[in-house]
């Protein structure tokens, strides 16, 4: 599962690490999802204040390359509850969006890819990958590239 600022990378098709590892992951014939919530985020910077005309059509263009968008379910919503509780209880809330995307991605099995490493770690069983930067990540939490998703 990409989370949003992986695929403004892709668009922007940058920086060459996330681009190699996309092909590869798409080469080993792995699926390619989105949460409801990166496909909403996406599609609110295509159309917000500082998006220009071009926008809508680059990420319709990318969304007609993802294999699909996960759902916004229960599941998913019971996860995200047991998130923000538990970092709640902590001290430690992160972003609404990010919970709901996190959930999602356990909600259904997914690793979830991210350059925002720094939040999503707080979160207890999310299966992460930076595909920017492997070397902030801790080694119980990195997953080999032969699991990506």
């Amino acid at each position: 599962m990409l989370d949003t600022n992986i695929c403004s990378y892709i668009i922007r098709n940058h920086p060459r690490e996330v681009i190699a590892k996309l092909q590869d992951i798409v080469h080993n014939r792995h699926r390619i999802v989105v949460s409801a919530i990166t496909y909403s985020e996406l599609k609110y910077g295509a159309i917000g204040k500082k998006a220009s005309p071009k926008h809508v059509g680059i990420v319709n263009d990318f969304m007609e390359r993802i294999d699909t968008v996960i759902a916004w379910d229960r599941k998913s919503v019971d996860e995200a509850t047991k998130i923000k509780k538990h970092l709640s209880d902590k001290g430690q809330l992160i972003g609404n969006n990010d919970i709901a995307i996190a959930g999602n991605a356990i909600a259904h099995s997914c690793v979830l890819v991210t350059n925002n490493t720094g939040e999503f770690q707080r979160v207890p069983h999310l299966m992460l990958e930076n595909w920017v930067n492997t070397e902030i990540m801790p080694e119980k939490r990195f997953l080999s590239q032969s699991s990506a998703r």
